[in-house]
């Protein structure tokens, strides 16, 4: 098993610093948590990730790892002694990096497209490119879980960690929005899942509480709103 100095570069509220939280939670990989301020960027960060300057930021052994799916890959890679993350077979591997890239390509855009949506009609026809989307999502998952609970089988795999530290920001759309984007009616396996993925001891002391991050957006939106400074 892997040993070293681990730390972790980003803050609470990332879903994709949730990623890579989660994935050192399967693999129970002790780590120090170094937190970010909201709205700025600390020398270690710049220092850690110079091209992107963006948590989330792995350091192992003082070497550093950037970009979240990145990072999760390489900890599966390097603590073989926990549950395994990715799939064993070369296909089923492909398969949920196919999707975690769909997630991360064109859904989870379709989000911000709908936090900036101005006018009822954009923001109905942005609505439903998020439904249609979670449409396709409920039927890779059929294909993808054959018939167990997540989309990596019987335990959460690597497009579980994918899609699932975007839930709790669908969440907050939801309840600000005072709409349903995940349903019964057109995901119900989804809705199980995504119930399950929450509840999993690896996920549920990571991922924020909804009303936090409405807190977080709002600041986050009176910021871009605000004149720049002289």
């Amino acid at each position: 098993m892997a040993t070293g100095d681990v730390k972790l570069i980003g803050a609470g509220a990332s879903p994709y610093v949730n990623r890579v939280q989660i994935a050192l939670n399967i693999k129970s990989v002790n780590y120090e948590f170094l937190e970010e301020k909201l709205g700025s960027k600390s020398e270690l960060l710049l220092k850690s990730n110079p091209i992107h300057k963006k948590i989330p930021v792995l350091i192992h052994d003082d070497k550093p790892i950037c970009e979240s799916l990145v990072i999760v890959q390489y900890i599966d890679d390097v603590w073989t002694s926990g549950p395994s993350i990715l799939p064993s077979d070369p296909y089923d591997r492909a398969i949920a990096r196919f999707w975690a890239a769909y997630v991360d390509d064109k859904w989870f855009p379709l989000m911000k497209e709908l936090w900036m949506a101005e006018g009822e009609e954009a923001r109905a026809a942005t609505i439903e490119k998020i439904v249609e989307g979670l449409v396709v999502l409920e039927e890779a998952f059929v294909k993808c879980s054959k018939g167990k609970a997540f989309f990596g089988g019987d335990s959460i795999g690597f497009l579980d960690i994918a899609f699932g530290s975007f839930l709790r920001w669908l969440n907050m759309t939801e309840k600000m929005g005072e709409m349903q984007l995940l349903s019964e009616a057109k995901t119900p396996n989804l809705v199980e899942w995504a119930e399950r993925f929450c509840c999993d001891d690896a996920v549920k002391d990571v991922l924020p509480k909804t009303e936090k991050l409405i807190e977080i957006f709002k600041i986050m939106q009176a910021r871009a709103k605000a004149p720049p400074s002289n």
